[in-house]
C-alpha cells in the first residue's frame, strides 16, 4: 500500500482511530494485523518470507541468551545472519552472481552455465533483513534482552509504517515503546501531522514533477539524448531521490508520532551540509549508522586497524551500493563515492590546502559535494554501466548548439526542442518547488521541522500550515507513483 494512495488515506486513520480505542494488551495486536494487511497489498504470499524470518531470529535470539560462552552465541548468531542473508541472497543476488560466473565460464569457451531464478524481489526485503539481524546481534552482544513476547517481536520486525522502507530501527529503541501503553497527545498528533504534511509535498510536488525528467532520459536507449536534457537529469536526479526516500521517511514518523511511537530521524537536512562528511553523517541516517556499528567499527577494529580509515570506508560504501542493487552500476555508485569522500579528507587533512580550504565558504563547498553526489546518482539510476557511461559522456556534447535552437525560437514550446515531453510550466514548477525546499532547510539545518516551526509565532506557524495544504492540494502529482527505495 502505497502512502501517497487513496487506500492510505482510508487505512491509516481507521487503524489510529481503532488503535487508541482498543485495550493496551491488544494493540500488539491490532498493529500486526494491519501491518500484514499493508504488506499483503502488494504481493500477498511474500508475507510467508517475513514470517520466515521472524521465526528463524525469535528462536535463536532465545538459544543466544541461554549460552554461556560468547562461543556458542557466535554460532547461534551466523546461523541467524546465514538464514537471513540466505533470503536476501536468493531473491535479490543470485541472478547477479550466476550471470557473472556464467560471463566468466564463457571467456574460457565453457558450455556450462547456472541457470537463473525467475523470482520477484520481495518490496523491502532488504530494509527488514537488516532491521532483523540488528537484533540478533545486539542481542549476541549482551546489549539487548530477547524479546519473549513472539508478537511484539513480529511487530518490530513489520510494523507498516517503516516496514517497507524504514526506518531501520535497533530492537532498544522500538520493542520498549511497543511494551508501553500510549495515550493520545495533541502534542505528538500536530507534529505528527505535519510530517506527514511535509513528506506528502516533498513526495508528490517535488519528486513526482522532477521524476518524468529523470525517468524519461533513462528510459531511452544510450545516445538518444545528449546535452542539456541529460544535464537537467543531471541535476534532477539527486534532488528527485532525495525528496521521494526522506518524503517516505517523514511520512513514516509522522505516522509513527501520532500513535506516540518515535521512530529514529533518517534525514537532518544532508543536501544543504557544508561538506561530504556533513552529507553523509545526515544522510540515510538509519542505514549509514547500520554500517558504522557491523561493519566499518569492526573492520577498524579487528581487519584493518593499520590500514587507517580509508580501505574501511572503501569496503562499508561498496558494500552499501551492493546493498542497494545486484549490478555494477550499483557497485560503482559505491566506489565514486568512497573516492569522494576519500579525496575530501585527504584535501582537508593536508597541510599545504588547509589555509586555501579554511578560506572556502561552506557555500562553495557545499556545491561542491552536491556535484559529487550527482555524479556518482548517474550509476545509481542508470539501468546497467555502458548506460551510465553514456549518460555522463553524452553531456558534454551539443551544448551550445541546443541552447542556440532556444534562443532563435524564444516563444516557442523550448523543452520540445530538447525531445522532452514536459513543457516549460512543468519545469518551472518542478524546479521553484525544489529551490523553495533547499532554502527552507537552510533554516532549520541540523534541526527538525516541527522544532524550527515551534520556535515561531502562531501566525507563522498556521500560515505555513495552510501554506503546505494549499501547495499540496493544487500542485501535487496524484498518479501513485512508486517510492524509489521501494524496490530496494
Amino acid at each position: 500500500m502505497l502512502f501517497n494512495s487513496i487506500e492510505f488515506a482510508f487505512f491509516f486513520p481507521i487503524v489510529t482511530v481503532l488503535f487508541f480505542l482498543t485495550p493496551h494488551k491488544l494493540r500488539w495486536l491490532l498493529l500486526l494485523m494491519a501491518s500484514c494487511v499493508f504488506y499483503m497489498y502488494f504481493k500477498p504470499e511474500y508475507i510467508l518470507i517475513l514470517g520466515f524470518i521472524i521465526v528463524v531470529d525469535y528462536f535463536v535470539a532465545i538459544k543466544i541468551e541461554k549460552q554461556e560462552t560468547q562461543r556458542q552465541k557466535k554460532k547461534w548468531l551466523i546461523f541467524s545472519l546465514i538464514a537471513n542473508l540466505g533470503v536476501l541472497f536468493i531473491f535479490k543476488y543470485f541472478n547477479f552472481v550466476a550471470s557473472n560466473f556464467n560471463y566468466a565460464l564463457s571467456l574460457f569457451q565453457s558450455t556450462g552455465k547456472i541457470a537463473y531464478i525467475n523470482l520477484i524481489l520481495p518490496i523491502g526485503l532488504s530494509f527488514h533483513t537488516l532491521q532483523a539481524m540488528s537484533y540478533t546481534i545486539e542481542v549476541s552482544k549482551g546489549r539487548f534482552k530477547a524479546e519473549r513476547h513472539f508478537g511484539i517481536y513480529s511487530l518490530y520486525v513489520m510494523f507498516y509504517p517503516q516496514l517497507v522502507a524504514g526506518p531501520i530501527e535497533r530492537p532498544q529503541n522500538l520493542i520498549p515503546q511497543f511494551h508501553q501503553k500510549k495515550y493520545f497527545n495533541y502534542e505528538n498528533a500536530r507534529s505528527g501531522m505535519i510530517l506527514i504534511a511535509w513528506g506528502l509535498v516533498k513526495k508528490v510536488v517535488i519528486a513526482d514533477r522532477l521524476g518524468p525528467f529523470v525517468n524519461q532520459v533513462h528510459s531511452m536507449p544510450g545516445g538518444y539524448y545528449t546535452g542539456i536534457p541529460l544535464i537537467i537529469s543531471f541535476i534532477a536526479a539527486p534532488f528527485q531521490i532525495y525528496c521521494d526516500f526522506s518524503g517516505y521517511s517523514d511520512i513514516a514518523t509522522g505516522c509513527a508520532r501520532i500513535m506516540g511511537y518515535n521512530l529514529m530521524i533518517n534525514f537532518k537536512t544532508p543536501v544543504v551540509q557544508p561538506n561530504l562528511n556533513r552529507f553523509w553523517a545526515t544522510w540515510h541516517i538509519s542505514l549509514t549508522s547500520w554500517f558504522r556499528d557491523y561493519v566499518y567499527i569492526p573492520l577498524r577494529k579487528n581487519l584493518f586497524p593499520k590500514a587507517g580509515m580509508w580501505l574501511s570506508i572503501m569496503v562499508v560504501l561498496v558494500l552499501s551500493g551492493i546493498w542497494h542493487g545486484a549490478s555494477w552500476n550499483f557497485v560503482l555508485w559505491g566506489v565514486s563515492n568512497a573516492l569522494f569522500v576519500i579525496i575530501y579528507n585527504i584535501i582537508n587533512k593536508n597541510k599545504y590546502i588547509v589555509s586555501f580550504n579554511s578560506h572556502l565558504s561552506d557555500f562553495w563547498s557545499n556545491k561542491i559535494g552536491v556535484l559529487c553526489i550527482a555524479t556518482s546518482t548517474i550509476f545509481f539510476r542508470s539501468s546497467d554501466l555502458s548506460k551510465a557511461i553514456q549518460i555522463f559522456l553524452g553531456m558534454f556534447k551539443n551544448v551550445f548548439s541546443q541552447i542556440a535552437l532556444i534562443i532563435k525560437n524564444p516563444h516557442g514550446e523550448r523543452l520540445q526542442y530538447l525531445y522532452l515531453k514536459q513543457t516549460p510550466t512543468s519545469f518551472f514548477l518542478a524546479f521553484m518547488f525544489l529551490f523553495s525546499l533547499l532554502f527552507l532547510e537552510t533554516k532549520f539545518i541540523n534541526k527538525n521541522l516541527d522544532s524550527w516551526l515551534v520556535a515561531k509565532s502562531k501566525r507563522f506557524r498556521w500560515t505555513f500550515y495552510y501554506s503546505i495544504i494549499l501547495i499540496f492540494l493544487l500542485f501535487g502529482q496524484f498518479n501513485k507513483l512508486d517510492f524509489i527505495y521501494f524496490q530496494f
